[in-house]
């Protein structure tokens, strides 16, 4: 394996020194957490199964000129992507109520919104990823009005073509969550999705039955974690042939 400097180590990926300036490889990990890091655990062939899932959606987004830190597949726990300054706010997009909606909310699971809705979250750990309005995000200079006018247009483009995408497989798509950097390039700064796009970030339900084909496996001690993330890539016809295979992470340079 190459030697590769690490740059930051998150939850689910590992970010290491890209190839070239301006880039990062971006790696998949088969760790597991939920409820703000208070349960951990594994779901075997996780990594793999988000490195290609992620990487189907991110490049059907490019196709409609919907700008991306993605830049290519490298392995199969692996992607080469865009080095962006992340903008610190996890944007949701809920069109069905569940997880916190439902809780805060007093809404059945399941219910479906008047129209999709967009919530942030500050992404701080600490404090458990709080729930913010576009004021404290404009007050704090997390982003400008200008930026979140484009994270707003972007996420609702996103919403609607993979809500069609998804009831094309039957799959409902209940909510998901964005994240969002500056790319900077010679004359411009443009707003990209960053992160990915997967059943980790996502809540996918199937369309005839309501079963759950996410996350919320894990969360709710649902069993059979890993067969929601597999039949999500099944049907999106991205199954690696033999099923997930693992990779081993490169060797790091502190």
């Amino acid at each position: 394996m190459s030697r590769r400097r690490q740059i930051y180590e998150g939850k689910a990926k590992v970010l290491f020194e890209g190839p070239e300036p301006g880039t990062l490889v971006q790696y998949f990990k088969d760790d597991a957490s939920a409820f703000n890091n208070q349960k951990r655990g594994t779901i075997t062939g996780k990594g793999v199964l988000n490195n290609r899932i992620s990487e189907y959606l991110m490049s059907r987004l490019a196709e409609i000129g919907i700008p991306t830190h993605f830049v290519r597949r490298l392995n199969m726990r692996e992607q080469l992507v865009r080095e962006v300054e992340i903008i610190p706010i996890g944007v949701v997009v809920r069109n069905i109520a569940a997880g916190s909606l439902s809780e805060r909310l007093g809404i059945a699971e399941g219910t479906a919104l008047p129209r999709s809705i967009i919530e942030y979250y500050l992404k701080k750990d600490e404090l458990g990823d709080p729930l913010v309005s576009e004021e404290h995000i404009t007050a704090f200079g997390w982003a400008s009005t200008h930026d979140l006018d484009e994270i707003v247009q972007i996420a609702l483009r996103v919403n609607d073509f993979l809500t069609g995408l998804f009831l094309g497989i039957s799959i409902r798509l209940i909510d998901f969550k964005l994240e969002f950097g500056r790319l900077y390039t010679d004359d411009e700064v443009r707003i990209v999705i960053a992160d990915e796009i997967s059943p980790d970030n996502c809540r996918l339900w199937d369309a005839r039955t309501n079963e759950k084909m996410d996350k919320d496996r894990f969360r709710q001690d649902l069993g059979r974690v890993e067969e929601g993330y597999r039949e999500v890539a099944r049907r999106l016809g991205i199954l690696p042939e033999g099923g997930p295979v693992d990779f081993k992470a490169p060797r790091l340079v502190q």
